[in-house]
Formats: C-alpha cells, structure tokens, sequence
C-alpha cells in the first residue's frame, strides 16, 4: 500500500523512546512503500491541531540519527491524551481520518505505553468501521516495564541501569558512617514494581547495596516496616530501603497517597509522590534515628548519560520491526520482544494483537518476590541482569552531552 506514514511519541519520556524513533525512521527509509514520513509534534494532541514535521530529511543522514539515538525525552514531543470511544463520539474521529487524508497517511506508528497502545487499538477499530485504508501499529515504550506480553519494554533497562548504579553509590555514601541512619529511596512504579527491583542488582552482583525492597505488588504493613527496621539496626548502623512510589495498604489506600490531595490525571490515575517522605516520618516516630528519604523522580527515566547499550540497540531494532509489520498490513498489532529459551541471554521479534494488551498490566510475579515480601529473589534479578549490559558511546562538547535538535520547518 502506497502512501505517508505519520509516527509520534506519547506518555512518559525515556532515554530510550528516541532511539525506537530512529528505529521507525531507518525502517520507513529502508522500504519503497513509503513516500514521506511525518512527526506528530506532542503525540496525536497536537496532530489533531495541525502540528506535524516532515522528517524525511533524517532518511539518510546517520550523524543526525546517531544524535537522536543518544538523547533523552521525546524529540517530537508528547502528551497524555485520552481518545474517546468511537461509540460515543463520532465527530472525534471523523476529524481525525479527515486529516490522514489530507496528507495521505496509511500507516500510523505510536511509540508508547499502556495508554498509547489504547490510542492505537481504537485507531486500528476505527479505520474498520471508517473504509480509510490505514494500518496503525504501536512500538513499546516505557520505563514501567508493565506491558503484558512482550518479555521487556524499551526505556525499561536503562532505567534500571541508572537505579542500580544509584542504588550502589548511595549505599556507598551511608556506609561511612558508625551512628544508626534510615535512608529510604522512592522509586518509580505505580502497579508494578519492575524498577523497584532493579535496586536489588549491586547486591546481586557482589556490591553494596539497598537492605530492603518493597513493591506494589505487596501491601505494605507500617507496624511490619518497623519490627524489620529495628531488627537490622541490632546487626548495622546504615540501612537503605528502596520502595516503589505505589506501594499501598491493604484497604487500597497508597501509602504517600495524602500528599497529593487526591489529584487525578487525565487517565484517572491518581498522581504518586511522596511515599518516601511519608516513611521517613515514621521512622522519625517510631525509632527516631537519622532517616532521610530520597525521591529519584525524573532523572531515573532520562539518564541517557548512562544508558544501557543492550536497551538502546534493541529500541533502534524493534522500531524497525514495527516497520515490517505496518508493510505486512499487521494493523491493530504492537511490535513485541520475545525471549528466547537458551543460557544465553537472545530475542526475537514478534507482533501480537493489540487488544490483548492496551489497558492491562504485567506485575511481577510471586516467585520474583521473597517469602518475607521485603526483597526480590535471584529468578528476578536473572531477568533484569542482561537488559542493563554495554555502555554507550556519548558525544560530548563543553563537558556535556550534546543532544538532538528537531529541525524548525
């Protein structure tokens, strides 16, 4: 099917979700099916109000697409917009395949996480019902690790990679001292804890690192929390902790949850943060020892400085990849990783049905989890160990990265 292909990035950035861009470029430039390839500037949001590029200039330019492939966030921007059901307005998406029309686009690519491959999935509905001969295919993205069916998301191993290191040199940094401290780390993770369970790795791997490790996956007990704290002090003088930012009670009520007042996005989820904060005050209460918390926020999710190298070669092919399935007309599928069964650590590629996945989460799993529900277990760290391999090789001026621009047009 001759004709454009339109491709944006939506959700939350990585340091990894330019380099699956790069991907769908080196893939879109590769083939003969496809004349001009466009850039929704902040996702399909600002597509629906005539915010587009054409970056058909990156076609063959490698120096640029090197640059693209080591820089964090979105280079064309994003957005957390919800679509409406086809059911309930019509008008919506009416407007929305009047403009693939208008610049011929018949292959539609999103870069995103559980609600992108939402977007995607009622896109693909659509075009059934609509007669406009599109084929939309979602490229994985998120830090959260919370796809279901893919074995791994790009933007998910550098993200750990960053934990991981964080993890070893603040375990380093309370170590010097002889006086009792609590030092909480609040990670990332709303429903699963993937990133969480990435601060298990320096201890793993023979290094100093977190002492306990609490995911969503497990309500969390304060009384518990305390008993295990004031056992460990009887053994050390430092202890580090690492939670999930979702960690929850067993009513369903989010441990940091009274910090943000109940305030929601556009997704109805409510904003996280805090969790650590609310910690350190029990501590303060019941042991009454140095404690600090420490909120990772941002940077966990745009390190590219210290991206994992696995992570960002296998964005760049799995954007590829959901090239070949657009040109096979796979439209409603989502380009997926899949693990093959050997010592050594090896995927393929795959695409599987959208609907099967958008609006779901893959949590981690029970034999992850230890049976005192405060550490992960070797199996866990097995699966994460090989997604954090291999540095890359950062262009630097000035002393700092150097990182990709979006040409004006």
């Amino acid at each position: 099917m001759k004709g454009n292909a339109i491709v944006g990035q939506s959700g939350g950035p990585t340091s990894a979700i330019n380099s699956t861009l790069s991907g769908v470029i080196r893939g879109v430039a590769s083939n003969n099916q496809i004349e001009k390839l466009y850039g929704m500037i902040n996702g399909i949001e600002g597509f629906l109000n005539g915010k587009i590029a054409d970056i058909s200039y990156l076609f063959d330019n490698e120096e640029e697409l090197n640059l693209l492939e080591s820089t964090p966030s979105c280079a064309l921007g994003s957005c957390r917009k919800r679509l409406p059901s086809y059911t309930e307005d019509k008008q919506f998406y009416e407007s929305l395949f009047n403009l693939f029309e208008k610049y011929n686009i018949r292959y539609f690519f999103y870069i995103g996480g559980n609600d992108s491959m939402d977007t995607v999935f009622k896109i693909s509905e659509y075009s059934k019902i609509y007669g406009y001969k599109i084929v939309a295919v979602g490229v994985p993205k998120t830090v959260d690790n919370d796809l279901i069916i893919t074995d791994h998301t790009p933007g998910f191993g550098s993200a750990a990679k960053f934990i991981a290191t964080t993890i070893q040199e603040i375990a380093c940094d309370t170590a010097c001292y002889l006086c009792d401290a609590i030092t909480i780390v609040e990670i990332m993770g709303r429903d699963a804890g993937w990133l969480t369970a990435a601060a298990g790795l320096p201890k793993y791997f023979g290094h100093n690192g977190a002492d306990l490790i609490y995911l969503p996956e497990v309500y969390f007990d304060n009384e518990k929390f305390i008993t295990t704290l004031k056992n460990l002090l009887l053994k050390k003088p430092n202890i580090l902790v690492a939670i999930s930012e979702g960690i929850r009670y067993s009513n369903g009520m989010y441990v940091g949850e009274n910090n943000q007042n109940g305030a929601t996005d556009v997704f109805g989820h409510k904003y996280l943060a805090g969790s650590g904060k609310t910690l350190e005050k029990l501590v303060k209460e019941k042991i009454g020892c140095k404690v600090r918390s420490i909120e990772l926020s941002l940077p966990q999710r745009c390190e590219a400085h210290i991206a994992s190298n696995t992570d960002i070669s296998e964005s760049i092919e799995i954007g590829k990849y959901a090239v070949k399935c657009a040109i096979n007309s796979e439209n409603g599928k989502m380009a997926v990783f899949k693990r093959k069964n050997s010592k050594k650590y090896e995927i393929e590629f795959d695409c599987e049905d959208i609907g099967k996945i958008a609006n779901k989460v893959k949590f981690v799993p029970k034999d992850f989890i230890n049976n005192e529900e405060n550490y992960v277990t070797d199996k866990c760290m097995e699966y994460i160990a090989p997604l954090i391999q291999g540095e890359r090789n950062i262009k630097y001026e000035n002393g700092v990265p150097v990182h990709f621009k979006l040409r004006q047009q």
